[in-house]
């Protein structure tokens, strides 16, 4: 980017919450730019606030030389009208203190990681709109499609009161950077913005060159679980990483798992968490598959490497919609990146980049 540059980073979700934004911005600030983040309290995806976070606490810091500011809001929690009130509580403070930001402070550029909800990128278009300089969006979820999809919510009203946000970010936006070549189409039904769009893919997670090997055994144990009994070489591990949500298809998963039960040599290993976890370990329960079903729960993106080399074969699955066959989860060049064969059991774009690469 040549000479140091002033950033304002602008995403709902940032490090300890694991999104490859956090990548972006760490390398920005590795390369000598000043880069400010202006994101929530982390809580997702358990709901909660991280051990460590708090409404009075470490509301300001320096992670890895990014100035990071974490704004009060609601936490997800594990209902419909907690996340509504998540969304908009960021969407409302992170609009105000921008607009002091546009008063008291120049940046060169704005960046917005546009994840789900689209209202957190008009605190970036109302910087953008009062200073003039370029604003760049990185979209990563398709919206209201995504609400619409997702969340069963077919109001025309309401998709109406989201898609102004949807017009505003394109029109605004000098950049628009998509993590799938399938969305071009939905992005261009808004406007002649061919020139703007610029394909941007998410990549691998860190490939584990700090951390040896061995060290897998620790990070295990502090949990409580063993390494040996969960990674037995005379066993075929099937691993699942990343988000455990509502459109991974985790009933198709455990319905494999559940043909599988009688082969105790097979071992389905999730090693994430998300919204479905309650309901995956309730199954796991009901149906008696605690020696081949193990759950060992969320860890740093950095130590996934770690695990993938345990691994005989990655499974990505994804739910079979119009919108989700837009999509290439990030997980799918993070396995790539480990070298494992995919199970993918998933159609559209992200099944088109596993064919392509032959994996």
């Amino acid at each position: 980017m040549g000479n140091k540059k002033k950033i304002l980073f602008v995403c709902q979700y940032f490090y300890p919450e694991i999104f490859r934004g956090n990548d972006v911005a760490f390398h920005w600030a590795e390369e000598g730019h000043d880069v400010h983040v202006v994101t929530g309290i982390p809580n997702y995806p358990d709901g909660v606030f991280h051990k460590g976070y708090g409404m009075f606490k470490n509301r300001n810091q320096v992670v890895n030389g990014v100035r990071v500011t974490r704004l009060p809001i609601f936490p997800r929690g594990n209902n419909k009208i907690m996340l509504i009130l998540n969304y908009f509580s960021y969407f409302i403070v992170a609009w105000g203190y921008v607009l002091f930001l546009a008063i008291s402070h120049k940046y060169d550029f704005v960046f917005v990681q546009q994840l789900s909800p689209v209202m957190m990128s008009a605190p970036g278009v109302l910087y953008k709109k009062l200073r003039k300089v370029p604003l760049y969006t990185w979209v990563l979820d398709l919206w209201p499609e995504s609400l619409a999809a997702a969340g069963g919510i077919n109001n025309r009203h309401i998709l109406g009161f989201f898609n102004h946000f949807v017009k505003s970010e394109y029109k605004w936006s000098d950049k628009i950077l998509t993590s799938s070549k399938s969305f071009d189409l939905n992005i261009l039904k808004y406007g002649n913005y061919k020139d703007k769009i610029v394909y941007y893919p998410q990549w691998s997670d860190g490939n584990g060159s700090n951390m040896d090997c061995t060290n897998l055994a620790d990070i295990l144990n502090e949990k409580g679980i063993d390494e040996e009994m969960v990674f037995d070489e005379r066993n075929f591990k099937v691993m699942f990483a990343g988000a455990v949500g509502e459109a991974h298809r985790m009933e198709c998963n455990l319905q494999a798992a559940l043909l599988t039960k009688e082969r105790k040599d097979i071992k389905w290993v999730i090693v994430g968490d998300g919204r479905r976890m309650s309901w995956v370990q309730q199954f796991v329960k009901e149906h008696g598959l605690e020696e081949t079903v193990l759950t060992l729960g969320r860890y740093p993106s950095e130590t996934m490497p770690l695990f993938f080399k345990k691994a005989d074969v990655m499974l990505v699955s994804l739910t079979d919609s119009p919108l989700f066959n837009l999509y290439a989860p990030a997980k799918i060049s993070s396995y790539m990146a480990a070298g494992r064969p995919i199970i993918a059991s998933l159609n559209g774009e992200g099944a088109e980049v596993v064919k392509d690469a032959e994996c």
